[in-house]
């Protein structure tokens, strides 16, 4: 957005850092600690600049980015982290008109990033058996103007899901394993997998399912993101960092003649499995 306009969301910014997502109105305003900002002081002018309160405090307001939509919804359980779902979103090839589906919504952080990098050509099917997740998760996206091209569905998805052919497929779920039947009657083939769990023994149990449904290229990958101190004489990282938020697994679902080994290093697979194979795989 070049200006800002009614009805726009934007990002104000204090000198102490914190940060307001405000939706503006033409008789709106920012009521802080430091002093108001009339909305009316914005619209129309062009973002990327510092408006001062009535008490002469400078606020920068910006356009707002997809992290920082995620970090001011509402959330009544722990969502995933911007640095998985950003890595995500590549790793799944999130592009303009892509349909995805995901399970579960939650508070719907990975619903609201998948929304807008398919964009308004693209189509998201989000599954939750929770109806109060799906509430909030509704008025999360309605509030950030991103409701359009998701479709929510409380629905065990044990009972499986109703679209096929979908781009990509990511599962948010305690036993992602149990899904895997579900997931590739869903996916094209050659699609995009993706699932997040936090232990290492759920990892095993999905890494056996995956070889068990012909699953390719197979990885798992873990983030941690180590801040700076953004001050030129005392340049150093910063005392805390975000390190495990969980366990990134991907693969390609694929069709797989009998015995072929597909992949290679920790990627490969034989289909059907076989255990002697197991442990002679080279890097």
């Amino acid at each position: 957005m070049s200006q800002a306009r009614e009805g726009d969301l934007v990002l104000f910014i204090s000198k102490d850092r914190r940060r307001y997502l405000v939706r503006l109105a033409a008789d709106g305003a920012l009521h802080t600690k430091n002093g108001v900002i009339p909305h009316a002081d914005v619209i129309g002018q062009p973002l990327g600049r510092a408006v001062q309160t009535h008490m002469g405090v400078p606020f920068l307001v910006l356009e707002p980015g997809t992290d920082d939509l995620i970090q001011e919804l509402k959330r009544t359980t722990q969502i995933m982290f911007p640095k998985d779902i950003g890595y995500t979103l590549m790793k799944l090839g999130i592009h303009h008109g892509n349909r995805v589906i995901e399970a579960g919504t939650g508070s719907g952080g990975l619903t609201l990033a998948l929304a807008r990098a398919a964009g308004p050509t693209g189509r998201i099917y989000s599954y939750d058996s929770n109806p109060q997740a799906l509430a909030l998760a509704r008025r999360n996206l309605e509030g950030m103007g991103l409701a359009e091209n998701v479709e929510l569905k409380e629905r065990d998805i044990a009972d499986g899901f109703d679209e096929t052919g979908v781009d990509a497929l990511f599962l948010d779920v305690r036993h992602p394993w149990e899904y895997l039947v579900q997931a590739r009657a869903a996916l094209k083939q050659g699609g995009f997998f993706g699932a997040i769990v936090p232990t290492t023994n759920q990892v095993a149990a999905l890494l056996d399912g995956l070889a068990q449904h012909a699953f390719a290229n197979v990885q798992v990958e873990e983030l941690w993101v180590r801040g700076w101190k953004t001050l030129p004489g005392r340049l150093r990282p910063m005392d805390r960092m975000i390190a495990h938020t969980g366990y990134l697994i991907f693969a390609r679902p694929v069709e797989s003649p009998f015995g072929l080994v597909i992949g290679h290093g920790a990627g490969k697979i034989v289909w059907p499995p076989d255990e002697t194979t197991a442990d002679s795989e080279e890097e």
